[in-house]
């Protein structure tokens, strides 16, 4: 659904002023995930592990074709945040950056705590609107 949304966008945007793919990542037991596509928001979702996270962020970098691509992950949890980054080069091969952002002030106090995870999806979303800093990941079977 995720990369259906880019798509349509795609069709729509015939200038491109923002030619940029960037997602969030709130890690932590339920991760929180956020993407953004020419300007535009088109995913806000839970994940439980930490697969089913890597595998929709691929099918997002595989289909979608932009000249900026950024994952901002939090780094509240510096272990998984590591183990987000291996994975992701690991299976992805292609070139992708990353950003780990500070992730303090990013959770919002919501009155039932936190229904349905809406507080990790909120998380990632303003993970996706900082700036940290950047490293450039380059796939395994480029650099051997």
């Amino acid at each position: 659904m995720t990369v259906l949304r880019g798509k349509i966008l795609e069709k729509l945007d015939d200038v491109r002023l923002e030619d940029e793919l960037i997602m969030g990542i709130d890690p932590g037991k339920r991760t929180g995930f956020s993407a953004y596509f020419l300007g535009s928001e088109i995913a806000n979702s839970l994940y439980m592990t930490i697969d089913k996270l890597i595998d929709e962020i691929i099918s997002i970098l595989s289909q979608l074709r932009a000249k900026k691509r950024l994952i901002k992950i939090g780094n509240g949890d510096m272990k998984l945040t590591n183990k987000i980054t291996n994975l992701l080069n690991l299976r992805y091969c292609s070139d992708f950056d990353v950003e780990i952002v500070d992730e303090s002030k990013t959770t919002v106090k919501i009155k039932h705590f936190n229904q349905r995870g809406k507080r990790d999806m909120l998380s990632a979303r303003y993970i996706s609107q900082r700036t940290g800093d950047i490293h450039s990941v380059l796939p395994l079977s480029r650099v051997g």
